[in-house]
């Protein structure tokens, strides 16, 4: 089974480019002009072992909101296309990951209904990245990838550390989902369909 896909996006705002390999091994090639973002999307392709090539660039002049929300889009629909039929899939993941002062949980349901609720009540930035992006970036993902989404921040000051062990649960949580049970060779639902 070849879990491979490639999205290319192009508007007035943004030019997106993407690339995923589900199987891989977390190689990456991320180039936004948005060096935090660029940092946590290493952060994905590293601990869900995904293979990952983003190439985007955007209007920058407005603000990163753009780039980083199509970025999203495009992530959320490669996933989508590689993950095919779901035939086999475990389909549910979850971690409760720990970063310095940070401890968060991140649960993934690749269900095909998209759902987003991320609890982290704080307002800031890491350098120029807006705290509120990391929202921007997840809803964008899960209202194309189709799948259910939750995080809480549990413990935390830093935001440096919150956003990084975010990503870093949200990469688990999909390695775990995306992994093929042996054991099973149907789609994961009584429905017979996600």
């Amino acid at each position: 089974m070849d879990r491979k896909a490639e999205v290319l996006r192009k508007t007035k705002e943004t030019e997106v480019e993407v690339f995923i390999n589900l199987d891989g091994e977390g190689e990456k090639e991320i180039e936004t002009p948005v060096g935090f973002f660029n940092h946590m999307l290493e952060q994905l392709a590293e601990h869900a072992l995904f293979d990952l090539k983003v190439r985007a660039k955007g209007d920058l002049n407005v603000d990163y909101h753009h780039l980083v929300e199509d970025v999203g889009i495009c992530l959320g629909e490669a996933f989508l296309k590689a993950l095919g039929d779901k035939k086999g899939i475990r389909r549910f993941g979850h971690s409760i990951l720990a970063m310095d002062e940070t401890l968060v949980l991140v649960a993934v349901d690749i269900s095909g209904r998209p759902f987003l609720d991320l609890r982290a009540d704080l307002k800031g930035k890491v350098g120029e990245f807006d705290f509120e992006l990391l929202e921007v970036f997840f809803s964008g993902f899960v209202n194309h990838a189709l799948l259910t989404l939750h995080m809480r921040l549990l413990e935390g000051r830093n935001l440096h550390h919150i956003s990084e062990a975010f990503f870093k649960g949200f990469a688990l949580a999909l390695r775990e989902a995306v992994q093929l049970d042996p054991r099973k060779t149907e789609i994961p639902s009584t429905k017979g369909l996600l």
